[in-house]
C-alpha cells in the first residue's frame, strides 16, 4: 500500500470515527435533552462528551496498533526476502556475503579466513568502534538448527585464538536452547536469520551494536 493511500484511508477512518463516535451521541442527546430537567442538562451533557472522548481515543490507539502490525509485517517480509537470498549460496559465498555487509557498515581490515584449519573463524574485522569481530557462519537450511556443540567449538577458539572483542556466529537458520545459553555465558553474540535478515536489510543492528543474545 502506498504512503499516499495509507494517509487517506487513515484520514476517512478518522471521520467516520468522528460521526460515530461524536456525531451519534450528539443526535441521541439533543431528543433526550427534551425529556430531561434543565438541571441535569450539563450532567447529561458532560457524560456525552466523556463518552465521545473515550470513543475516539479507543478508535485512535486500534489505528496506531493497526499501523504498527503493518508497519512489522513490511519488515519482517524484508527480512525474509534478504535471508533467501543467502539460501540460495554455498558456504564459501555465504562467508564472503557476510564479509561485504562488515565492509558496507564500516568495518575495517575486513578478511575472509574460513576454510581447513581456520579453527572456528570465517570472517575477521575491526568494527566501527575499534574491536576487532570474528565471525563463524553457519550457513544451514531451516530445518537445521546450529546446536551447542557448534557453539563451544568456537568458544573454545574465539578468545584465546582468535583474540575476538566481539565473538558472533551468523546462521541461515536458528540456534538451539542449549546454544543460546552457552553463547551467553561465554560472551558469544548469536545472529539467527531474523537477525541476519535486519542486518543485512538495515532494519536491525549490525553484530557490533547488539547488547543481548536473542532468544530462540
Amino acid at each position: 500500500m502506498s504512503p499516499r493511500r495509507t494517509r487517506g484511508s487513515s484520514c476517512m477512518f478518522y471521520v467516520l470515527v468522528a460521526i460515530w463516535g461524536v456525531g451519534l451521541p450528539l443526535a441521541i442527546l439533543l431528543q433526550l435533552v427534551k425529556h430531561v430537567p434543565a438541571v441535569g442538562i450539563p450532567l447529561l451533557l458532560a457524560a456525552f462528551a466523556a463518552g465521545g472522548v473515550y470513543v475516539v481515543r479507543r478508535a485512535r490507539n486500534a489505528e496506531q496498533r493497526r499501523l504498527e502490525a503493518a508497519r512489522l509485517a513490511q519488515v519482517r517480509a524484508v527480512q525474509s526476502r534478504e535471508v533467501a537470498r543467502y539460501h540460495t549460496m554455498n558456504p564459501g559465498e555465504f562467508e564472503h556475503a557476510i564479509a561485504y555487509l562488515c565492509q558496507r557498515d564500516g568495518c575495517t581490515d575486513v578478511k575472509v579466513v574460513g576454510g581447513a584449519g581456520d579453527l572456528g573463524a570465517d570472517v575477521v574485522a575491526t568494527a566501527p568502534t575499534g574491536h576487532r569481530i570474528v565471525i563463524q557462519c553457519k550457513r544451514y537450511g531451516p530445518t537445521r538448527k546450529v546446536g551447542s556443540p557448534d557453539a563451544q567449538r568456537f568458544g573454545g577458539t574465539c578468545y584465546s585464538v582468535h583474540q575476538a572483542h566481539i565473538p558472533v556466529m551468523v546462521t541461515t537458520s536458528t540456534f538451539t536452547r542449549q546454544a543460546v545459553s552457552y553463547a551467553f555465558a561465554q560472551g558469544i553474540r548469536l545472529y539467527d536469520e531474523h537477525a541476519l535478515g535486519g542486518w543485512a536489510s538495515q532494519t536491525g543492528p549490525a553484530p557490533w551494536h547488539q547488547t543481548s543474545v536473542p532468544a530462540t
